[in-house]
């Protein structure tokens, strides 16, 4: 495999209401350091809500979660429903409270979310193939409300405790990880990092983001390439 292809779900844009964008874009560079492609996606749907990043407040305005995963993507961006999983060698979430309420409505239900249908869908796809995902940050709440019940995988978001409870409420198996740890769960193909689940700084996130693309990589088979500059 001289150039795999990893899908990039994004759930907007900011890390209150959308994907959180040092995460996504410091996952993107990972991904192209490592000598693969990303292909950008998002579910082009409304967003739960729009929050003004300076003042941590909602604004009350309406957006759309493609349109605004655009801006992080430089355009360059698919809608899920045009995604066909057999494109991609892997697939990876970055964080951000959009993942969790624009993927899945983790933010409000808790253990009793469901995935967005698109969302769902294509890591179904993507997982009955036998192909890798990764999450970051906050997002493997995804992983845990769509394979929990019936993987058990292992999963991290770190070290919060009431986090970790309502995974395991929904079926994961949560380890306990550090800022840059990346937990593996080889039986079921997903790979998992903190981020910013913790007070983190961009470096740390940045090689959390690196560890997590190149465990990837390595369950799609791909040796990752080395760094270039």
């Amino acid at each position: 495999m001289t150039h795999p292809r990893i899908g990039v779900i994004l759930a907007g844009c900011g890390h209150l209401d959308g994907a959180e964008i040092q995460e996504s874009v410091l996952t993107l560079l990972a991904i192209d350091r490592a000598g693969a492609s990303a292909i950008c996606m998002a579910p082009d749907k409304e967003q739960v809500d729009v929050v003004n990043h300076r003042t941590g407040k909602p604004t009350g305005e309406k957006r759309n979660v493609l349109v605004e995963a655009a801006r992080i993507a430089r355009g360059n961006i698919r809608s899920l429903h045009d995604v066909n999983p057999d494109d991609l060698d892997a697939v990876i979430l970055p964080g951000g409270f959009g993942a969790a309420k624009n993927l899945v409505n983790f933010a409000t239900a808790g253990a009793e979310c469901t995935v967005d249908p698109a969302v769902a869908a294509l890591l179904r796809a993507v997982h009955a193939a036998g192909k890798p995902i990764a999450a970051l940050c906050i997002a493997p709440a995804v992983l845990a409300a769509l394979f929990g019940k019936t993987l058990h995988p292992d999963l991290t978001i770190g070290n919060d405790a009431g986090t970790a409870r309502t995974l395991e409420a929904m079926g994961a198996h949560h380890v306990q990880a550090g800022i840059t740890d990346v937990v593996v769960d080889r039986k079921n193909r997903l790979v998992t990092t903190p981020c910013y689940m913790y007070d983190a700084r961009v470096g740390e996130v940045a090689l959390g983001a690196e560890r997590a693309v190149h465990e990837l990589l390595a369950l799609a088979g791909a040796k990752p390439a080395a760094h270039r500059t």
